[in-house]
């Protein structure tokens, strides 16, 4: 067994995934905006995870087993790769107009009490509001349900179509020279450390948001999601991040 492939494959994985933002800034946008639980992005970005993955392990395999050379499987990652960056773009920027009409819509607007007060409220707030009160979770957890499933398919195709660049070129050809088990062993390091580190690095900037004062911003939070995620992928685009 390759030592040094199998640490550079645990390198590699950890730092390519901390400075790809795409690998966690939209589960991030998504989970904020859609109101996930914890525990449920998490599993989202676990799943994401595997899907980012699997799709550069299985096109390496039949490459190696194929016997291609590696710059036709580099051009396919290329390729792989403008395609889920101008998707990450057209999602976000997609995302951001549609929340720019909701937060005009749940606008805050006033009330006159009976009293002759005011309040100010927003529909979509207060609904969430009188479940609270009246103990009753069961649209909550109706709304948090199909919020995931509305966003986890265009956050796993983003993931899927996205390659890992360094894997096949650095690790799985290089490792190719030892066997077929050196070279699911550091695949296997590679994958594990990877989405180790985008579960990590989810929790740690979702953490972080979660002590920013943000109360009176939550109505904006679909459009702030939308111009994140946008914001990816134009960094992407320019930065080569």
């Amino acid at each position: 067994m390759n030592i040094v492939l199998l640490s550079t494959a645990a390198s590699l994985g950890i730092i390519h995934t901390a400075i790809g933002v795409d690998h966690y800034i939209p589960f991030v946008a998504m989970s904020k905006s859609n109101d996930w639980s914890f525990p449920r992005t998490i599993l989202v970005v676990f799943i994401c995870g595997i899907g980012h993955i699997l799709g550069s392990v299985i096109l390496g395999m039949i490459g190696i087993w194929l016997g291609s050379q590696i710059s036709i499987l580099a051009n396919i990652e290329s390729m792989r790769g403008e395609i889920a960056k101008w998707l990450l773009i057209a999602f976000g920027a997609v995302y951001m107009i549609w929340g720019i009409k909701r937060s005009i819509k749940n606008k805050p607007h006033r009330h006159i009490t009976d009293g002759g007060g005011e309040v100010w409220h927003n529909h979509h707030h207060n609904h969430h509001h009188h479940d609270e009160e009246h103990g009753d979770t069961e649209h909550k957890d109706h709304e948090e349900s199909s919020g995931v499933s509305r966003s986890f398919w265009p956050l796993f195709v983003l993931l899927v179509l996205g390659p890992c660049e360094p894997l096949i070129p650095l690790l799985m050809y290089p490792a190719a020279e030892s066997g077929m088990i050196d070279v699911a062993a550091v695949a296997t390091v590679f994958s594990v450390c990877t989405i180790a580190t985008m579960i990590v690095c989810t929790s740690i900037v979702l953490k972080g948001i979660n002590m920013l004062p943000v109360k009176n911003i939550e109505r904006h939070a679909h459009m702030l999601a939308g111009f994140s995620i946008l914001v990816c992928g134009l960094a992407i685009h320019f930065l080569g991040i």
